[in-house]
């Protein structure tokens, strides 16, 4: 099952990724080159409109007429999408349509449910209108055969972070600090054999939602908010309760298990039983100290290597520039240095988008491009469903 036919009629020299991650802040996009190793050619970053946000905000519980709600933010997406690659193709050196095989595009996810009696996870997006705009095809629903295979469908980055980021004779964890927070673990080596991966817990989707709550703000700049306050370790104790935090991988986690409602029942407990209120710049320190803990933790419990010899931790992601939580990390984990990818050579916003390239690349070749180790399916798949230009 591991590979098929590779598919043709696709021979672009280029490959573009797309990613709207959980934070939904924009979307990055990555023009990358496969011909010759790995390569990116240009990136960018579309912001994400106010009025697109909160639908896909409001699509994350049920709601009222919410079929009408998806469709009509799914058609936005593609069209911010379409943005997003017209801008990339339009930069120095300009790329034609022509010169790209595909897009791979994740899409948005508003449901992941992995562990349900019927197990799915819902992105949503238009790929057939992304085609249509563009005029490339589109590589799309990256989850949905692993998921049918047994699998969690998530993480999907941890084969190409072995790809790219594998070293021979070193450790290497590569940590996407999004929305919420996945890791690779790559022992030394080559390929793909014996790489785990798995989410630890939210990474800065509480951050965000409580600065917005707070401040008003997209996102907490630095962490600078959070340095002005300062940890509530009987929060922090609470928080770590979370049962998610202790499962074993494969796992998988969304917005239905790290959200302001569950930390707002958390913080009322806490005020009620201590009978003191909380200020919002001690819960949002204690947020960033939750984020780092909740990796050290999976790095204690689920990493078998020993980290005396040269492991390093290599975060990306929005929260990768975060300063606040990158300090939390090195606190959370003095053995381990803790750098990022950019240290590689990949900027910490285009991982995740350049992993959407190549995740296109592999289902034009027919390649698989699960790691069951890491999702739970059954076996190697190939990944994903092409729309034709």
């Amino acid at each position: 099952m591991g590979k098929v036919q590779a598919m043709s009629g696709h021979d672009g020299e280029y490959y573009i990724g797309l990613m709207s991650g959980t934070s939904l802040d924009g979307v990055d996009a990555v023009l990358a080159s496969f011909t010759e190793g790995f390569k990116i050619v240009n990136r960018l970053q579309v912001d994400m409109p106010a009025g697109l946000r909160t639908k896909l905000l409001q699509l994350q519980q049920t709601g009222y007429d919410e079929i009408d709600l998806a469709m009509v933010a799914s058609n936005q997406l593609a069209e911010l999408y379409a943005t997003a690659v017209n801008n990339l193709l339009s930069q120095v050196p300009p790329v034609s349509s022509s010169q790209v095989a595909a897009i791979g595009c994740h899409g948005q996810t508003i449901r992941h449910q992995p562990l349900a009696t019927s197990p799915y996870s819902v992105q949503i997006n238009n790929p057939a209108r992304l085609a249509e705009l563009t005029g490339i095809a589109v590589a799309a629903d990256f989850r949905s055969r692993d998921i049918a295979a047994g699998g969690q469908g998530a993480p999907l980055t941890a084969a190409f972070h072995a790809h790219l980021f594998r070293h021979s004779h070193k450790q290497r964890y590569i940590l996407n600090l999004g929305g919420m927070t996945n890791l690779s673990i790559l022992p030394p080596g080559n390929g793909s054999a014996s790489v785990l991966g798995f989410d630890c817990g939210p990474g800065v989707v509480l951050l965000d939602a409580w600065s917005d709550r707070h401040l008003q703000k997209a996102y907490d700049e630095n962490g600078q908010w959070a340095d002005s306050g300062q940890c509530d370790d009987r929060l922090l104790h609470d928080l770590m309760a979370h049962p998610f935090l202790a499962q074993q991988p494969p796992k998988s986690c969304g917005r239905q298990d790290f959200n302001l409602d569950w930390l707002e029942d958390n913080i009322a407990q806490q005020e009620s039983a201590a009978r003191l209120i909380k200020r919002p710049q001690d819960v949002q320190a204690t947020l960033v100290a939750f984020s780092a803990e909740s990796v050290a933790r999976a790095i204690h419990n689920f990493a078998s290597e020993d980290n005396s010899a040269g492991a390093k931790l290599y975060a990306c992601g929005g929260g990768a520039k975060n300063i606040a939580l990158l300090q939390a990390l090195e606190t959370a984990l003095p053995d381990i240095e803790v750098a990022t990818t950019g240290d590689l050579g990949l900027p910490v916003d285009a991982v995740e988008a350049a992993a959407f390239a190549w995740l296109a690349y592999r289902l034009l070749q027919g390649e698989a491009s699960n790691l069951p180790l890491v999702t739970g399916a059954r076996g190697e798949r190939v990944l994903g469903a092409l729309y034709p230009a």
